[in-house]
């Protein structure tokens, strides 16, 4: 297991992981009074936590799937990514993509957030590139059942 610093300037727990085989730990809004989201309307909700990632690793900020089904309301920049070398606080982008007006009140489980090791690549320019089945194939290309 990797260890991870954390300063929580947050009134809330620390994230955990809500099951023993989970991915991601929620993040909760850290408000002094809710916040408001109209139809089409998004605003960058604050954590209060501030993270120390390791050099090969990422922080991955992604949408709560009850709250984007029940309410539709999700994080825009799906999934945002936060670098390991970034030291600001950790704030979500949320959405409003229903017709209801729906309100952030301090404490919400507004994210979740996966922490994920990545590898940094150097590029070589080629002429061509090795053949597959698939070749040039896009969108849709394998067929929709």
């Amino acid at each position: 297991m990797t260890t991870v610093k954390i300063i929580n300037q947050s009134k809330h727990p620390l994230p955990k992981y809500e099951t023993a085989l989970s991915a991601g730990m929620d993040l909760r809004a850290n408000l002094s009074e809710k916040i408001v989201l109209k139809p089409l309307e998004r605003a960058l909700i604050p954590t209060g936590l501030f993270i120390e990632l390791p050099a090969n690793c990422e922080a991955q900020i992604r949408p709560r799937s009850g709250l984007a089904f029940k309410k539709g309301v999700t994080v825009l920049n799906s999934p945002g990514t936060i670098d390991a070398d970034y030291r600001g606080e950790i704030g979500v982008l949320l959405v409003n993509l229903s017709n209801q007006e729906f309100a952030v009140e301090d404490g919400e489980r507004v994210a979740q957030m996966v922490i994920s090791e990545f590898k940094q690549i150097s590029w070589e320019e080629a002429g061509e590139l090795q053949s597959t089945d698939r070749g040039a194939g896009g969108f849709g290309h394998t067929g929709v059942n």
